[in-house]
């Protein structure tokens, strides 16, 4: 017996070590708490990761600490507010030890949109000079990869990345230069977050459940449930397709002719990157509850044909991230859609720039946002203008003005306030500077109407803080339109360089507005 128990101590012992190892879970940390993180500034520091059920987390980081004990696999603990500042070691510890080096505190911004922002900075105007120069220690760049997701994803597999040469050829051009601008005047870590997906529209970066909680937008919900329901069938079909396919492929190589087109299968609208909340699950999601101080959107090209529709789901989509985000109204700031496709010289009706009323529409209504306006950075022929610097450029005046409150001029002239004065029409604006300015020579951009709602190219000129508007073809005006077109032709900014928002002061229906029910 005793023999017999010699001989299973060895096996006993080594069956034990594996089952206290198979019991041990070793602790992991989000993807954002790689090294070279850059964490919020002067909010709560959370900090969640993976663990076996009941073991026991400490997170410590610059003398203070916090413990929690792991629920579901899960666990998340809450650090004090710190100022801006590192590198620090951020030290999590279970059942083992991981470590973060090169940890800064500053301010977080999530760059988002579609291709205008995912657009990378080795396709723009001086990317090589700009790239060579790229070197910063506190810049750091976080880029999510493209995906769409029919349930809200944990996390992603990624790392930061400290901006030089190597990083940043890839990374949003917009992005790099928003946070390069705030660097340069704020003196901070800045760090970025790139989650943009080319061509993708806003309802795909919003979540199901707030969707379907709005009665104009429930259809974008209820129409993708149907295309779910579809699919199964459309692989029926398609799978009879190829069969047939197959056949003649065979029969036209025997007649020594060239094969057709074989048939396109048909993509899961669960994982379709067009899907409402798809993108949301699987780009947004995975960052929440990660402090950050705010956000930058170029978006709306993909949106155009609904333009009207965007008055209202942009703001929806805006107030979703922010109650999800838990960090309060954080501020949002977008970039009004670029000049783009054939000029024209007579007035007209534009998708395009209804999308970008609707814009400023949101601009107008929701608090703490703010818009940079690039009529002045456009290509006609490309729906990707090279020109990015000025875009970040700008999205950063309007941060530094809205969001860390810098007396600075951070927009364009927005309109105001319109007055009737005989055969003319009187514009008030706001965010002058110190004053408006005509770029290049007379004014230009501007059409007026009477109460026949007849478009007519009109004369404009600054008189003091206001531009007067008038047209001997209209003697009796009551609407005034700004770059109201595909591809303004406007040159109306204020002394600070920054060029005016499109407007109307009408309120007429839209060509994209839906018609009343009869």
């Amino acid at each position: 017996m005793r023999g017999y128990a010699r001989a299973i101590a060895p096996a006993l012992c080594a069956a034990m070590l594996l089952a206290g190892l198979a019991a041990r879970a070793d602790i992991r940390l989000h993807s954002l708490f790689t090294d070279g993180a850059v964490l919020q500034r002067n909010q709560p520091i959370k900090v969640w990761g993976t663990a076996r059920d009941g073991e026991r987390v400490t997170v410590r980081i610059a003398g203070q600490s916090a413990s929690t004990v792991a629920s579901g696999g899960r666990w998340m603990v809450q650090l004090k507010p710190m100022p801006a500042g590192g590198p620090h070691t951020l030290m999590a510890k279970g059942d083992n030890i991981v470590n973060v080096q090169d940890v800064l505190i500053g301010d977080v911004w999530v760059c988002s949109g579609q291709s205008n922002m995912q657009w990378p900075l080795h396709a723009t105007e001086n990317a090589e000079a700009v790239i060579a120069a790229s070197a910063d220690s506190a810049l750091r760049l976080y880029s999510v990869p493209l995906a769409a997701a029919p349930e809200p994803v944990a996390d992603v597999n990624r790392a930061w990345q400290i901006s030089a040469p190597a990083t940043v050829r890839d990374f949003s051009a917009v992005g790099y230069f928003f946070g390069r601008e705030l660097r340069r005047q704020l003196g901070v870590p800045i760090g970025l977050i790139n989650t943009s997906y080319g061509g993708t529209p806003a309802e795909a970066w919003t979540r199901l459940a707030v969707l379907e909680q709005d009665p104009s937008l429930r259809y974008l919900v209820e129409n993708h449930r149907k295309a779910v329901a579809a699919y199964p069938a459309s692989l029926v079909a398609y799978a009879q397709a190829m069969r047939r396919y197959n056949e003649d492929a065979d029969r036209a190589r025997r007649e020594g002719k060239q094969p057709p087109n074989p048939p396109q299968r048909p993509g899961d609208p669960q994982f379709s990157p067009w899907s409402p909340g798809g993108l949301y699950n699987a780009m947004i999601a995975p960052l929440l509850p990660y402090p950050i101080k705010g956000a930058i959107w170029y978006q709306g090209e993909s949106n155009a044909g609904r333009a009207w529709e965007y008055r209202t789901l942009f703001p929806t989509m805006i107030r979703n991230w922010r109650q999800d985000w838990g960090v309060g109204d954080f501020p949002f700031f977008c970039v009004q859609l670029a000049p783009f496709m054939a000029i024209t010289t007579e007035p007209t009706e534009s998708a395009w720039a209804e999308l970008r009323d609707a814009q400023l529409y949101t601009m107008r209504t929701v608090p703490k946002t703010g818009m940079a306006v690039i009529t002045d950075l456009g290509d006609e022929k490309d729906i990707h203008p090279r020109k990015k610097e000025g875009v970040g450029q700008r999205l950063a005046y309007a941060a530094l003005r809205v969001a860390y409150g810098r007396n600075i001029v951070g927009f364009g002239p927005i309109y105001r306030s319109m007055r009737v004065r005989g055969n003319q029409i009187v514009i008030s604006f706001d965010h002058v500077g110190g004053g408006l300015v005509a770029q290049g020579g007379p004014l230009t951009g501007f059409t007026i109407a009477g109460a026949d709602r007849k478009w007519h190219n009109a004369t404009a000129e600054i008189e003091g803080r206001t531009v007067v508007v008038s047209s001997p073809s209209v003697p009796r005006p009551v609407a005034v339109r700004f770059g109201w077109a595909n591809y303004p032709l406007v040159n109306l900014a204020n002394d600070a360089g920054l060029p005016a928002s499109p407007f109307r002061t009408d309120n007429w229906p839209l060509t994209t507005q839906p018609k009343p029910a009869r």
